[in-house]
C-alpha cells in the first residue's frame, strides 16, 4: 500500500468510526503533513482519493470536509458476507432472466426518459464527427479486395493498432491471437461456445452483467454464482471451492470496473485468479470493456497480463470508450484463437469492414488518448455529482461503493425496499433505473439498484435523483 493510500485509509477509518463526523473539517494539508511526517503532495493525493470515494469534499478557500449525511463506502450482498465461504457455493442454476431484462431495455428507448438504467454512456461524450471523417476517408481509400481478404480475423491495420495498445500496457501479444468481432458481446459469445457445450457449468459473478446471463440462457449453460466484493471483485475463496465441487468448464469475469458493482480486482488478486484457474485448467473469459475508463494515473493491468498458458481470452470493445454503434470489439483468444476464429467464420464471417477501417484510421490519426483523458475526467466529475445527489436525497441507510472507473454506481437500499417497485414507480415518473434482480439468475439483490452516471449532469439529472429519493423513502413507509 502506498503512503497516500495508507493515510487515506487512516482518515477513512476516522470517518467510519464517527471520530470525524458529517460536515466536520478534516485536518488541513499543512497540519496533516507536519503531524504525520508526510509531504503535502502525499496529503493531497490522499484527499483526492477520499474525494473520489465520496467521503470528503473540498470547499473553496476553506479546506476539506466530511460529506454531509455520509454514505458508507463498503457494500456487499449481506447474505453472502455473513456466512462461511463453504456455504456460499450454491447449486447450479438454469438461467431465465430475459423478459425482465427486456423490460428494462425497453424503458430507455424513450428519449425523454432519464437514462439512469442505460448500459451505455451518453453519445455526446464521444468524438462522433471526427470518427465520421475517419469513416469517410477510410471508405474512400478502401481497396475493394479487402472485402475478400479481410474476413476474420479482421482488418490488419486495426489489429496492429490494438496490439500496439497492448504493448504500451506492457503486454506483448502476437497479432495471430487477435480477432475483430461485432462488439465485445459477440467476442464473449464466441469464447463461451469455444470451450463449452449445452448443460455445461460456467462460473459467473454475482451480481453479474445481465448480458452474461442472457448468453448463458441462449447457449443453455448453467450458472455457478460467485459473489463479488465491491472493492476486490470476485471472491477467490468461493471460486476455489466451486472449482473443487463442480465440473466448471469456464469462468466469466469483469476484472476492471465490474458491471454492475464497479469493482476493481487488485493486481495481485488478478494474478491469483489466473493461477487458480490455471491449476484447474479452466479458461478465463475476461470481459474488459471498461478497462480504458480508469480514474487514476495508471491503467489497470488485465488478468491477461498474468496468463502464461493461453488460458485467458481477453475481450474488449470500442463501444464504451470511443464508438457506440460501430459495434467493433475484439478478443485476444490465447490457445483458443483458431477455434474462435472458425466459429466467427461459421456465424457472421466478419465485422463491418468500413467500421473497422474507420476506427483503425482514428487510432492512427484521431487523438484517441487525448479523447480518453477528457472522457475519464468527465465521468469522474459526473460520479461526484451523482454521489452528492445520493448523499442529499437518499435514505441515510443507503450503502454505496464509489468506483475508481467506469460509469456505474451500485447501491444497496434499505432492506425493506423492493428494487422492482422502485423501477416501476420511477419509470412512471420518466426515470429509468436498473433493478438488482436482473443481475442474478436467482433474482437476488432485490433491494439493490444500478445507476448510470455516464450522461452529462444537468438540472434534470438532479431533479430525477431527488424524485428517486422520494420514491425510495415512500417504499420504506415514511
Amino acid at each position: 500500500m502506498k503512503r497516500y493510500e495508507k493515510f487515506a485509509e487512516d482518515i477513512a477509518e476516522l470517518i467510519r468510526s464517527g471520530v470525524l463526523a458529517a460536515g466536520q473539517r478534516v485536518p488541513s494539508v499543512r497540519y496533516a503533513s507536519q503531524t504525520h511526517g508526510i509531504s503535502p503532495s502525499t496529503v493531497f493525493q490522499a484527499y483526492y482519493l477520499l474525494e473520489r470515494r465520496g467521503l470528503i469534499r473540498a470547499r473553496p478557500r476553506s479546506g476539506y470536509f466530511v460529506n454531509d449525511n455520509f454514505v458508507g463506502p463498503s457494500l456487499s450482498a449481506p447474505e453472502l458476507e455473513a456466512v462461511p465461504a463453504a456455504e456460499q457455493v450454491r447449486e447450479t442454476t438454469e438461467v431465465d432472466v430475459s423478459e425482465l431484462v427486456f423490460s428494462v431495455l425497453d424503458s430507455i428507448k424513450d428519449p425523454h426518459t432519464v437514462p439512469f438504467g442505460s448500459a451505455f454512456p451518453s453519445p455526446a461524450l464521444f468524438p462522433l464527427q471526427r470518427l465520421a471523417r475517419s469513416l469517410s476517408s477510410a471508405t474512400r481509400d478502401m481497396d475493394p479486395r479487402v472485402t475478400v481478404t479481410d474476413l476474420s480475423p479482421g482488418n490488419p491495420v486495426l489489429r496492429r493498432q490494438i496490439a500496439l495498445r497492448y504493448m504500451v500496457g506492457g503486454l506483448m501479444l502476437p497479432m495471430e491471437e487477435l480477432l475483430i468481432t461485432n462488439g465485445a458481446l459477440e467476442a464473449l459469445n464466441l469464447c463461451l461456445q469455444a470451450v463449452t457445450q449445452p448443460a455445461d457449468l460456467v462460473a459467473i459473478e454475482s451480481p453479474a452483467f445481465y448480458a452474461c446471463l442472457q448468453v448463458l440462457e441462449r447457449l443453455k449453460l448453467k450458472a455457478v454464482e460467485i459473489p463479488v466484493h465491491p472493492q476486490n471483485g470476485i471472491d477467490l475463496d468461493v471460486l476455489e471451492l466451486a472449482l473443487e465441487r463442480h465440473p466448471i468448464k469456464a469462468c466469466w469475469s469483469m476484472t476492471s470496473f465490474q458491471n454492475p458493482t464497479g469493482a476493481q480486482v487488485p493486481e495481485e488478486r488478478k494474478r491469483a485468479l489466473v493461477e487458480l484457474l490455471r491449476t484447474h485448467q479452466v479458461p478465463l473469459i475476461e470481459d474488459d470493456v471498461y478497462g480504458e475508463l480508469y480514474y487514476g494515473q495508471h491503467a489497470p493491468k488485465p488478468a491477461k497480463a498474468f496468463d502464461t498458458e493461453g488460458l485467458v481470452m481477453h475481450c474488449g470493445s470500442f463501444a464504451k470508450s470511443l464508438a457506440p454503434g460501430y459495434r467493433i470489439g475484439w478478443v485476444a483468444a490465447g490457445r483458443f484463437a483458431q477455434k474462435v476464429e472458425r466459429l466467427k467464420l461459421m456465424t457472421s464471417l466478419c465485422a463491418s469492414m468500413p467500421a473497422q477501417a474507420a476506427i483503425a484510421d482514428y487510432l492512427q490519426h484521431g487523438g484517441y488518448d487525448r479523447h480518453l483523458r477528457k472522457l475519464r475526467n468527465t465521468l469522474e466529475d459526473q460520479l461526484r455529482a451523482m454521489l452528492g445527489a445520493v448523499t442529499r436525497y437518499f435514505p441515510a441507510q443507503t450503502r454505496v461503493s464509489p468506483p475508481s472507473g467506469g460509469y456505474f454506481l451500485w447501491l444497496e437500499l434499505p432492506e425493506q425496499v423492493d428494487a422492482l417497485k422502485v423501477f416501476h414507480a420511477a419509470l412512471a415518473q420518466g426515470i429509468s433505473i436498473a433493478p438488482g434482480p436482473i443481475f442474478s439468475p436467482t433474482r437476488r439483490f432485490r433491494n439493490c439498484i444500478r445507476l448510470n452516471y455516464g450522461t452529462p449532469w444537468t438540472d434534470t439529472s438532479e431533479t430525477a435523483m431527488q424524485t428517486l429519493g422520494k420514491i425510495i423513502r415512500s417504499l420504506m413507509g415514511h
